[in-house]
């Protein structure tokens, strides 16, 4: 076992408080004692942990990150976002996944809590916990900035970064509205949430601001999984007045979408049009150009870790700040009008 820093202060003749203090540069420490203590430890080649050491200053290099779904490629984009932000810093991430689990994200903002982070940017998990808020609350009243990525508005507590997802949708429909799509599905997301209602309105809106009616037969709703959407558009598919085009409300749901499609030999844009809410970058690696509305997913993890130092090192933290990020639509081909081709039979 190595030596400690009780050793340093027993064979030192000080206490703990005083070497502890000589490591830290900081209180006060006569010359003499001070040399003292640097000899001993000189002479076991001591070197204190950097956690032990941050732990003295009751403060850490490092920021508590808690994400819903790491496996989400939204997500995997706001770490990055993050993470260059805390390189450039020299802080280090406390990276934690819910798989949307209330009692799991309590569990991490406890954990962070002993591990005296400076800072939390977290995603709620969707489901509304009250006892999740209330502690996040603790957090923050105890000196720990708090800063959301895009999660619950109810949150009006915090500081946050969100997305105009109302916007994305909105921008997206418009765009099939504009090749010709009159008859448009949507894999919407779970409508007790607040990027699941916000997509949803966009949608809405669109099609209103064309003269086009809502058809409840083309309104489907996922849990933002593959599984879900890729159950839901074979649903889709079996209609008999069809859509002529698909607006899917997420990444994961995109895929799910594209699979039904795949295993039906049903093409795009020629069998049918689809815009997906979130880019997926394997697609453009495997050649399969799929428009999209992006959310600037790095530029979210950046501004968020900007926003919880900026936060951190306020005189003023009581001024709730708030940023909102339009989306960019891309569009790849996938959202075309193909003439004619919804007469095709498709046997499923």
């Amino acid at each position: 076992m190595g030596v400690t820093i009780d050793d340093i202060a027993r064979e030192a003749g000080v206490s703990r408080a005083t070497v502890s203090r000589v490591l830290n540069d900081s209180g006060y420490v006569k010359k003499e004692t001070r040399k003292n203590v640097l000899k001993v430890m000189k002479k076991h080649n001591y070197k204190p942990s950097e956690i032990a050491r941050n732990l003295s200053m009751r403060k850490t290099d490092t920021i508590g990150v808690i994400v819903p779904q790491i496996s989400d490629p939204f997500f995997g984009a706001v770490i990055k976002g993050i993470s260059e932000v805390a390189n450039k810093r020299d802080l280090n991430i406390f990276l934690c996944n819910t798989d949307d689990d209330p009692q799991r994200e309590l569990k991490f903002l406890e954990v962070l809590q002993r591990q005296r982070i400076q800072g939390i940017i977290i995603t709620p998990t969707l489901a509304k916990d009250k006892r999740n808020e209330d502690y996040l609350k603790v957090l923050k009243n105890s000196g720990i900035p708090i800063v959301l990525v895009d999660g619950f508005a109810e949150y009006s507590d915090f500081n946050g970064v969100f997305i105009d997802h109302e916007q994305g949708s909105f921008d997206a429909t418009t765009a099939l509205i504009e090749e010709g799509h009159r008859k448009i599905a949507i894999i919407s997301g779970v409508m007790d949430t607040r990027i699941g209602k916000e997509r949803f309105q966009g949608y809405k809106d669109a099609l209103q601001a064309n003269d086009i009616k809502l058809e409840d037969k083309y309104i489907f709703y996922g849990d933002y999984s593959w599984e879900s959407a890729y159950r839901i558009t074979k649903e889709i598919l079996e209609l008999e007045n069809r859509p002529t085009a698909i607006f899917v409300t997420s990444n994961k749901m995109t895929l799910g979408c594209i699979k039904a499609l795949n295993e039906y030999n049903i093409k795009i844009p020629d069998n049918i049009a689809i815009i997906g809410f979130d880019k997926i970058d394997v697609l453009d690696i495997i050649g399969m150009s799929i428009s999209s509305v992006n959310g600037s997913t790095s530029e979210i993890g950046s501004v968020a870790i900007k926003m919880l130092l900026d936060e951190a090192n306020s005189k003023n933290s009581k001024i709730i700040k708030r940023t909102t990020l339009t989306p960019e639509l891309e569009l790849k081909g996938s959202e075309k009008f193909v003439t004619g081709y919804t007469k095709i039979n498709i046997m499923l």
